[in-house]
């Protein structure tokens, strides 16, 4: 039988306990976000709300904890946005909804930057290493959401990222999983090409780690092209987005496989409706019954989009619903 691990796609949404603290430090207002450019102050709070999103995982029983990503204020395009190459320009829509981040225009060699590790080193000191998952962009949805004026070349601004967040990967702590989020190869797919590029750009950053390395691609389905090279790439699973089209996605297992993990988008990161446990372990159920086989190593059980769209009460019954899900499952098998 599967071993069925729950965890999130992080970008949570900030506690309402830190808004007063940090609510004039969110969104484009926040200019001076540059690793190491934040006060003592604003430090300090990012380290609570960290600790309090590590606990509040923990209390509900999941797999997987994720540091939370509280200081991400650009979503997925946080790691350019905070990099010293990198011009912040206007607000631009974050996929198709009525969320923002501010445009990075990347000007310079994206060189290491240290940014992302030095968050996990933070959560490893707090929880350890053993149920520690990073959450990261994938190389296709981050250069998908930044504009290049520098390196010239749609290929080579692809690869730059890529190599970029490989050297950000091999700096990370020990630790479990490394959770690439690629919605923009659904959103926008690549084409003919491009999307073996994209699958050898993701393969680059997972030979970057030992850990486990989970592609987690949402808002929908993959076109066929696409997901059949995103299996060339040496990751442990690719993740698909049930909630939003549980039928294609399953038609791309059945017809073109996958990996020998799983990762199901079974939560809705985006309604505030709460799934209940027993509904979760039967889409998990579904998805298993109709692929051939029925079985996989591991399956990720988590949401299928990142949560900082939730209110922050039903963000976190749904990390007690996921989490309760897989404890009543291991306690019928």
């Amino acid at each position: 039988m599967t071993e069925l691990v729950a965890t999130t796609t992080g970008l949570f949404p900030l506690p309402d306990r830190a808004k007063t603290t940090l609510s004039d430090r969110k969104g484009h207002q926040k200019d001076d976000l540059i690793s190491g450019d934040e006060g003592d102050d604003i430090v300090a709070a990012y380290d609570r709300v960290r600790t309090d999103l590590l606990d509040r995982q923990r209390e509900a029983g999941l797999d997987r904890l994720v540091e939370g990503q509280a200081r991400w204020d650009d979503m997925l395009a946080h790691p350019l946005c905070v990099h010293d190459s990198v011009e912040t320009r206007g607000i631009v829509r974050y996929y198709d909804n009525n969320n923002f981040y501010r445009e990075p225009v990347v000007r310079g060699d994206l060189t290491f930057d240290g940014d992302l590790a030095a968050d996990l080193e933070r959560a490893a000191e707090h929880v350890g290493s053993d149920a520690l998952q990073a959450v990261v962009p994938g190389p296709y949805s981050l250069s998908d959401l930044a504009t290049d004026e520098h390196y010239g070349d749609e290929g080579d601004f692809l690869d730059a990222v890529a190599d970029f967040l490989a050297e950000e990967v091999d700096a990370f702590p020990d630790l479990e999983t490394v959770l690439l989020l690629e919605p923009s190869l659904v959103e926008h797919a690549p084409g003919d090409g491009r999307d073996a590029h994209a699958s050898e750009a993701i393969d680059r950053v997972a030979g970057a780690t030992d850990a486990d390395v989970v592609v987690h691609t949402f808002y929908g389905s993959l076109e066929e092209k696409v997901h059949a090279h995103l299996l060339d790439a040496d990751v442990e699973a690719i993740g698909y987005d049930l909630v939003t089209d549980h039928d294609q996605n399953l038609y791309n297992v059945n017809e073109y496989g996958t990996k020998g993990d799983v990762a199901l988008g079974l939560v809705d990161g985006q309604n505030t409706l709460v799934e209940s446990p027993d509904l979760i372990r039967e889409r998990a159920e579904w998805f298993a019954e109709n692929t051939p086989g029925g079985s996989f190593d591991r399956t990720y059980v988590l949401p299928n989009t990142e949560t900082f769209y939730l209110p922050v009460n039903r963000f976190e019954e749904k990390l007690d619903a996921l989490g309760a899900a897989v404890a009543e499952e291991e306690v019928t098998a």
